[in-house]
């Protein structure tokens, strides 16, 4: 059974630092894709950043030169360093697992997701 588990959400003032982390466990293939996506209550669920098999990155308009999404495949762990915070930031984050990784996901952030996290809050105070 595909599990994903967030951690490391929490409030922070703008300007402020944090870093999420998403284990994962219970699947066996070598090649996959994960990312990071969120959703504000009243909105759809939008694409952060994604980052494939080869380590390769995509990022939001809106968080390129903030955030910094990483993997440790010996871990089984997906991270996500967001710096320079800004209120627009405040959401629910929620780890994303595609085992087949498809372009649309990957490259165009939309949420064809084979798996997801029960999702970590982020909130950002001015």
């Amino acid at each position: 059974q595909v599990q994903l588990v967030e951690s490391g959400g929490g409030s922070v003032q703008a300007g402020g630092s944090l870093r999420l982390s998403c284990a994962a466990s219970g699947y066996s293939r070598s090649t996959y894709c994960m990312g990071w996506f969120r959703q504000v209550p009243r909105k759809v669920r939008e694409g952060v950043a994604t980052i494939d098999s080869d380590g390769t990155p995509t990022y939001a308009d809106s968080v390129k030169g903030r955030f910094t999404i990483s993997r440790d495949n010996a871990k089984n762990t997906l991270y996500l360093q967001m710096n320079s915070l800004k209120p627009e930031d405040t959401a629910m984050y929620y780890c994303a697992l595609d085992l087949r990784c498809r372009p649309a996901t990957v490259r165009s952030l939309l949420p064809y997701i084979d798996y997801w996290g029960q999702g970590t809050q982020v909130s950002v105070s001015s």
